[in-house]
Parts: C-alpha cells; sequence; structure tokens
C-alpha cells in the first residue's frame, strides 16, 4: 500500500468528506475517489461504504487508518533521524492557539524561536477541546485547554503534553460589594449576574462548578468568548465574571480566589503520535515548555494547585 493513498485515507478520517480532502490536497474529488478505490484493492477489503450523498469509513477502514499513523509516523521518525545528522533543527511548524493562550505564550515562543531554523507559522483557533482532532488535519501542534476536571483531549489518533495550570478567578467592577476582598466563597455569589463563554470553553465549566457547591444555579445574562469584551462589561459594573488569572488585562478589575473549589484550565499541547521526535516539532514543544515555566513558575503544572476541594476526598 503507497504512503501516499495512505494520507489520503487519513485525510479522510480527519475531514469527512471527498470534496473536503481534494480541497486540503489541491486535488479534485474525482481524483481523490480513484486513489481511495485503488487502496482498497491493494487493502483487499473495501474501506468505503454510502451514506447518504457521502461516504464514511467502514470498520476495516477505520482499523487501516490507525495503521496509517503509524506507517506515517515511523516515516516522518526516519526523516527525523536523517535531519539529526544534518546538525540543526529546521523547518516549517504550524500550530494552532487558542486567543488567550496565544497572548500569553506566543510572544515567549516566538523568542525562544528567534535564533532557530524553526519557522512557527501561528494561527488563533477558538475552539473548544472536542476540535483537536480535526485541527490536526491542519496543524503539526494545538495548544489547547481544558477544565482541569474535564479528560484530557488524548486519543487513539491524538498525543496530548500537559503544559500547565491557569488558576481561575472571580472578577468584578471596583465598586463591587465584594472589592475589598481577596478571596469569596462560592456560596456569596449565588445571587450575582454572570458573563460567561460559550458553553464547551472551560471557563463555563468552573460555573458548574459552583453551581454544584452552591446548589444555585449561576444568572448568566451573556455569553461571548473575547475576553476583552467581558472585562469591559465587568468594569462598567454590568455583571461579574470567572477569568484566567493571566487573561485579566484590564487595570480595574479586581481578581478574587475562589474559596473552597479548585477552579482552573489546564494547558495542553495536541499532536500526532510520535511527531513530537522530529527535531523542528520538539524545538517548539520546548519553546513552549520554556514559555510555561515563564508565566507560571518552576513547576507550572502545579501553579495555585494546593487550595483545598470539597468535592474531592482528602
Amino acid at each position: 500500500m503507497a504512503p501516499e493513498r495512505l494520507r489520503v485515507l487519513r485525510e479522510l478520517a480527519d475531514r469527512g468528506t471527498i470534496g473536503a480532502v481534494a480541497a486540503a490536497l489541491h486535488s479534485t474529488p474525482s481524483a481523490v475517489s480513484q486513489q481511495l478505490k485503488v487502496l482498497a484493492r491493494e487493502a483487499g477489503v473495501p474501506l468505503l461504504e454510502p451514506d447518504g450523498r457521502r461516504v464514511r469509513l467502514t470498520d476495516a477502514g477505520r482499523a487501516l487508518v490507525l495503521r496509517a499513523d503509524e506507517v506515517l509516523a515511523a516515516l516522518d521518525r526516519a526523516a527525523a533521524e536523517m535531519a539529526r545528522y544534518r546538525g540543526t533543527a529546521r523547518g516549517r511548524v504550524r500550530v494552532a492557539l487558542f486567543p488567550s493562550g496565544a497572548a500569553l505564550l506566543l510572544p515567549r515562543v516566538l523568542a525562544a524561536l528567534a535564533d532557530s531554523a524553526v519557522d512557527l507559522i501561528a494561527s488563533d483557533e477558538d475552539l473548544p477541546p472536542t476540535e483537536v482532532p480535526r485541527l490536526l488535519a491542519d496543524y503539526d501542534v494545538v495548544l489547547t485547554h481544558r477544565d482541569e476536571r474535564a479528560p484530557s483531549v488524548a486519543g487513539p489518533r491524538v498525543r496530548a503534553i500537559p503544559l500547565m495550570r491557569e488558576p481561575t478567578d472571580v472578577v468584578v467592577a471596583p465598586a463591587h460589594r465584594l472589592a475589598h476582598r481577596t478571596a469569596v466563597d462560592p456560596a456569596e455569589l449565588a445571587d450575582e449576574t454572570w458573563v460567561s463563554v460559550r458553553g464547551g470553553f472551560p471557563v463555563d465549566d468552573v460555573l458548574r462548578s459552583i453551581a454544584t457547591v452552591t446548589g444555585v444555579q449561576p444568572r448568566i445574562a451573556q455569553r461571548l468568548n473575547d475576553f476583552r469584551v467581558i472585562e469591559s462589561l465587568v468594569a462598567a459594573g454590568y455583571a461579574i465574571a470567572l477569568m484566567p488569572r493571566w487573561a485579566v488585562a484590564h487595570p480595574e478589575l479586581v481578581a478574587l480566589r475562589l474559596s473552597g473549589v479548585r477552579a482552573a484550565r489546564r494547558y495542553e499541547l495536541a499532536l500526532r503520535p510520535d511527531t513530537e521526535h522530529t527535531p523542528a516539532v520538539a524545538a517548539v514543544l520546548a519553546a513552549f515548555a520554556t514559555a510555561a515555566d515563564d508565566v507560571a513558575g518552576p513547576d507550572p503544572l502545579q501553579s495555585g494547585s494546593d487550595r483545598p476541594d470539597p468535592m474531592e476526598p482528602p
């Protein structure tokens, strides 16, 4: 089975339709279909079956995708070994980052790579962690985030490298009744109006944790994903909000630590299995690790993690 056709099959698994694969490969749908038919003949079993007007992978097709990942990763490792013999890491690495994570880490990452031969091409992608497998069809590395109670994005076709932990705080306006405090108990927030992010993003998960502790569903007036807009509404006294600690930029806002609730988001670097052995990708991963250490301290995965959690046994 030719590696080029295995790549086409993997693209179909990632993108879902032959038309999307053709667009990604700068080919035509008929050419993609022909490549998949040849691959099925080589495999000796059907790899696709009708699904309405589209096609989907058969059980054999899904199994072959996993083996295609292994074959293509082995070829990448071979290329990486040859690159090591040539000397320094070099090449282009495509990285997707969620916006607030990009603002926090990307300047440091680019500075760490400034004297290298690695060309990092960054894109901001404001998508929930469930979209990571789809993003890996177009990117070598995806910086993603999740609530620390949520499962990792790791799976059979996704390698997830833990990067750092960022505590989540309550932010209020200077005139708010709690603005003189440094910490607040969730029960004290039961009557507040909130601005939150859209569902599926880490901050919204923390609000659900607060609802579990208090037994009261938070009154959410607006859902917006731009933290700068959220900050403006909070500063105007419209509502309060939860925000990741290092994402707060508005100079007038007061940040309050949540007492009794482990509230944080976890940063992860997602990539295809074994691609971290490629020298250029390895250099990017190392730059992210250095940036995380610079932001969160010598143990970035444990930042602020010493708070008691009433929902976990001692």
